[in-house]
């Protein structure tokens, strides 16, 4: 049974969070921004940043330390949705299109980045440590410098109308390789900071991995397709969707693996069976304007700025910012060259492969739960996440504005037309 108390503060906990992400979402939304940035921002002002300053007994009543339990749990029940629905989305014939050309900028652009926040990691005093091995915080810290946001770079390319353009299906589908990896190395690296740094578990783990996508590819994709079509009343799919990927994230989780990595392969799964998306426009309205809201105004509780006031962690955060920005550049630079693109073409993958978004602040989420890494990392990696999305579109029109349209894209733009709506949708 659960106590009125903590039902009354629960119950004011999300009313009030889920409000002030709204308005800030649409208000970001307005200014050009991606929604996430707003909803964010909404936890910031009611955290330890600023209520905390203003009222600091309001802020320790509303939001006791340790944090609410059920309030956790909404906003895990409302990442695991986002993400599955996020893999739901992914074409997957987009990737087989592009072929090596993507193959190549998601290396680079995942390889450069991993290799300086592991160094970074490694040199880092203890302080800036979590309670973990110092190979996991390195490895963990890589991770989230190498991962890009496959969200915001859509809706990006949407909103300033280059899904047509050779260069953004480009970037669009290194974005897709991006996020599967990303996903893979985060599982890999749960495992090790909950089972140990040894070269075992390291084994186990892709084992694991590789035991999930085979079940997946030679079990789930025919089970998951059977069950999704044997229907077409959208309100029963949403429901099998989410028992999809509450299932997957329980199975990865009993494996020792990250349970957004089993919601992301139950979201690729649906991907193969649903072709239409309009099938999945309930569970899509409630997880992008209640849950997923509400994940990220939670997230924002944990980041508390006052913290980059210090020297020290100003300055690592500045350090970790130019290395986000120069790690997916460069990157993009010898993906581009070893591909004979241009230069411009170089910059205008750079730009949107940079976009760290959604995807990043759930890696320092899950950093923070595992205590991988401290409250001024977690502080440090939210801030880059969205500075480098604020950053994507001026650079990526600044470099698209100097790449000639060629006749296939002008006719592929004839065929498709830009897509109607997109920059009034919200981007994650």
């Amino acid at each position: 049974m659960i106590p009125p108390q903590t039902l009354l503060v629960f119950f004011v906990q999300a009313a009030a969070l889920l409000l002030l992400a709204l308005l800030l979402g649409r208000l970001a939304v307005r200014l050009g921004v991606a929604a996430v940035v707003g909803e964010l921002c909404a936890g910031v002002i009611l955290g330890p940043s600023v209520f905390g300053q203003i009222a600091p007994r309001a802020e320790q009543w509303l939001f006791p330390s340790p944090s609410s339990h059920m309030l956790d749990a909404v906003a895990q029940l409302g990442v695991l949705l986002l993400i599955g629905l996020t893999g739901a989305h992914l074409d997957l014939r987009l990737i087989r299109r592009q072929g090596a050309t993507a193959v190549r900028v998601s290396a680079f652009g995942l390889v450069i980045p991993l290799a300086l926040g592991i160094g970074v990691g490694l040199l880092l005093p203890p302080e800036f440590r979590g309670t973990g091995e110092p190979a996991v915080f390195a490895l963990f810290l890589g991770v989230a410098m190498c991962v890009s946001a496959i969200p915001v770079i859509a809706k990006t390319l949407m909103d300033m109308n280059l899904l047509h353009r050779n260069v953004g299906q480009l970037t669009l589908t290194a974005g897709l390789i991006d996020d599967a990896f990303g996903w893979v190395l985060l599982s890999v690296v749960t495992a090790m900071a909950t089972a140990g740094a040894g070269a075992g578990t390291v084994v186990l783990s892709i084992t694991s991995l590789l035991g999930v996508i085979v079940f997946s590819v030679v079990i789930g994709r025919p089970a998951t397709r059977l069950t999704l079509r044997a229907t077409e009343d959208p309100g029963v799919i949403a429901g099998q969707v989410v028992i999809l990927v509450l299932a997957a994230a329980a199975g990865t989780q009993a494996l020792g693996l990250e349970p957004v990595f089993g919601a992301f392969v139950a979201g690729l799964l649906v991907s193969t069976a649903v072709r239409e998306p309009v099938r999945l426009a309930p569970l899509r309205t409630l997880t992008l304007g209640v849950l997923a809201p509400l994940y990220f105004a939670t997230t924002g509780l944990r980041v508390d700025l006052t913290t980059l006031t210090r020297p020290d962690v100003l300055a690592l955060g500045l350090l970790l910012l130019a290395l986000a920005i120069i790690g997916k550049f460069l990157g993009a630079f010898l993906g581009a060259w070893t591909s004979r693109l241009s230069r411009w073409e170089a910059l205008a993958l750079g730009a949107g492969m940079n976009a760290r978004g959604v995807v990043q602040m759930i890696v320092a989420t899950v950093g923070l739960r595992l205590e991988v890494i401290t409250t001024e990392v977690f502080t440090i990696i939210m801030v880059v996440a969205v500075i480098t999305s604020l950053l994507a579109p001026p650079l990526l029109r600044l470099a698209m504005a100097r790449i000639e349209a060629t006749a296939e894209e002008e006719a592929r733009l004839l065929t498709y037309g830009p897509r109607p709506g997109g920059a009034r949708e919200d981007a994650r």
